[in-house]
């Protein structure tokens, strides 16, 4: 049992353990363990390689790391959480909580790599007890995980839309939240939904790291609600965490200003920003023109497309839907169609995503776009779907989201975990009258089969960004691709000579034409920035190229090379020139390239770096 169930214990009894959930950390080398305790006693969390621990024994050199222990708001008993520091990449952990004497089960959870490509899954609105019946819920709350985390043992986060409790302060609608052992072997990132946020038991269950607590942060009482902002980074994503259900009396100007700051002082540590609230702005159902959502409408998009957000995760709706590209809440790109499988993001692109329920607890259907509404009314390609909208989505099913994170794209895909048959409380009790595609008129389809799918290709800029990943200082298998359509030209992986590291490949062709009647002369140069990833860097000075022309025509002229750095000079840490044409060229097309050369110590540590190229046309 958990919170008002628990048993009263003395002094010197050990406490009894329950709702252990493992939670996401400040990085991919921190987890953090919270748990419901019947007494304040000393508590620790202890953990060693899974290797290590034989039948159960746990070895001598096993870490603890202390707990802080507080008693509960509400429900009474108390609460303990912590903070599980200095993991190692690769490694497959058993812990478990408690003291010695009195410990909890053991359970487990794997590191991956700490660098490149991962997977995270999103989920909307378990909300258990939404249906009436918390077992059924559950069941189906139970069931998505299963099904998501067999389809996707390798994800590295679960990420919340919100509402995981239909009733904030209710503990049995918890106990069938945290039943599952998946939440114990995969780190959760908690959100505040609606249905969350109005008692303790949402922050007594969660410790979130970099939490800021502020009133502006709370949509009432902190005494007695939960709340808070909070961000991490995992990997190459930073994603930043809003309590969306405080939104008035200046609230929603505090998120922004949240947003602004940890993205001013943290974006450069990571290559894509993902934003997660409750509240779907682009609400393609019941929610849709809510008083809430308009106000979050006008306050939250151009910030976000200022600021350079890539991706907004939302619940709340119990439906799903994709957004357009939008940029400062309008659709960027006039040309997308609805549907596309491929997005182009310009500067100032952002995609939003809500998602349906991951437990079948409670659906909305779709409704219509209000046609007097000029901020959110029908699309013109689609009229049956919301402006903003390119997809919107209710069948009636268990759904959730699978987010690719890649080295120069997000894929984001919609996933079928359930059909009209149970566990889907919401059909079973016939909350729903009807299941299926195209208003049930359609057979549902198949478990695991996809919804919607979308490969979005982040903007760059008007340069060229080089990427090449730095492996360990070993012999390393060496690629090279080119990715003419963003302006990314990937490095692949850098090669191991023994005393540094040398990577080569090719820049993306630019094109010159001229027709000026004047034949005046003109030159292209590039200069390399620093190669960085987070706070680790190396100097651009260690790329070199070898420029050529492609193709001569207006009377282009091939620019030096110019050696790496680590044999000699400044490298392209200083503007070289890639070609020109003097005075009286003839005039039509030239097409310029490089080959580059990064040569560098293998001094430098492992990584995933990147520099942006600029190029500079002089005429």
């Amino acid at each position: 049992m958990v919170g008002g169930g628990l048993p009263a214990a003395h002094a010197d009894t050990p406490a009894a353990l329950t709702g252990i959930v493992l939670g996401v950390g400040a990085t991919e080398s921190q987890r953090v363990v919270s748990w419901y305790a019947s007494a304040n006693t000393a508590q620790v969390v202890q953990l060693a390689p899974t290797s290590a621990v034989l039948n159960g024994v746990f070895p001598a050199g096993a870490l603890t790391f202390a707990a802080t222990v507080a008693a509960n708001a509400v429900n009474g008993g108390f609460n303990g959480h912590a903070t599980v520091n200095g993991l190692q990449e690769n490694i497959a952990y058993s812990y478990r909580v408690g003291v010695e004497g009195a410990w909890s089960p053991t359970y487990a959870f794997k590191t991956q790599a700490f660098e490149g490509d991962f997977d995270f899954l999103f989920y909307g609105d378990p909300q258990i007890g939404s249906s009436g019946n918390v077992q059924k819920d559950a069941a189906g709350w139970a069931d998505t995980l299963n099904v998501s985390l067999a389809a996707n043992p390798n994800a590295e986060l679960l990420v919340s839309g919100g509402d995981q409790v239909e009733t904030a302060n209710t503990e049995s609608q918890w106990d069938a939240f945290l039943a599952s052992d998946k939440l114990r072997q995969y780190p959760w990132a908690a959100t505040i939904g609606n249905h969350d946020v109005g008692g303790k038991a949402y922050e007594q269950h969660f410790w979130t790291p970099n939490t800021d607590r502020s009133t502006p942060y709370y949509a009432g009482n902190a005494a007695v609600q939960s709340g808070g902002d909070y961000w991490y980074i995992y990997k190459d994503v930073l994603f930043i965490d809003l309590n969306s259900n405080a939104y008035a009396n200046g609230a929603d100007t505090a998120h922004v200003a949240y947003v602004t700051d940890v993205v001013n002082t943290h974006g450069g540590e990571a290559k894509y920003t993902v934003l997660v609230y409750h509240h779907s702005i682009y609400s393609p159902a019941a929610h849709a023109n809510d008083g809430d959502n308009k106000q979050r409408r006008l306050d939250f998009p151009t910030a976000f497309s200022n600021l350079g957000v890539d991706l907004v995760l939302q619940g709340h709706d119990h439906s799903y839907s994709r957004s357009y590209e939008l940029k400062n809440g309008q659709k960027a790109n006039p040309d997308e169609q609805p549907g596309a499988a491929q997005v182009e993001q310009g500067e100032g692109g952002v995609i939003y995503v809500t998602a349906n329920s991951a437990s079948g607890s409670k659906y909305y259907d779709l409704s219509d776009p209000v046609t007097t509404d000029p901020n959110y009314g029908p699309d013109p390609l689609n009229p049956t779907n919301h402006k903003q909208n390119s997809v919107e989505d209710q069948e009636h099913v268990r759904t959730y989201v699978k987010v690719e994170v890649r080295h120069d794209q997000l894929v984001v895909e919609n996933i079928r975990s359930g059909t009209c048959a149970g566990p889907n409380a919401a059909v079973e009790l016939g909350n729903v009258s009807w299941c299926g595609p195209d208003s049930g008129a359609t057979a549902a389809q198949p478990v695991g089969s996809t919804v919607d799918k979308v490969v979005i290709l982040p903007y760059h800029g008007n340069g060229q960004e080089l990427q090449v990943d730095v492996p360990d200082s070993a012999p390393g298998e060496f690629g090279w691709s080119i990715d003419g359509g963003n302006g990314l030209v990937n490095l692949g992986t850098a090669q191991d000579k023994g005393a540094y590291f040398q990577a080569s490949g090719q820049i993306n062709p630019i094109t010159v034409t001229d027709t000026r009647k004047a034949n005046a002369p003109w030159s292209v140069s590039g200069q390399a920035s620093d190669f960085t990833d987070g706070p680790k860097h190396f100097s651009g000075k260690y790329l070199g190229w070898t420029p050529k022309v492609i193709n001569s025509g207006s009377g282009a002229i091939v620019g030096s090379f110019i050696d790496s750095g680590y044999d000699n000079g400044d490298g392209l840490s200083v503007s070289r020139v890639l070609g020109s044409a003097a005075q009286g060229h003839p005039t039509g097309e030239a097409q310029l390239g490089a080959d580059l050369d990064l040569k560098f110590p293998d001094s430098v540590e492992k990584g995933n770096y990147r520099s942006t190229l600029t190029i500079t046309a002089v005429s």
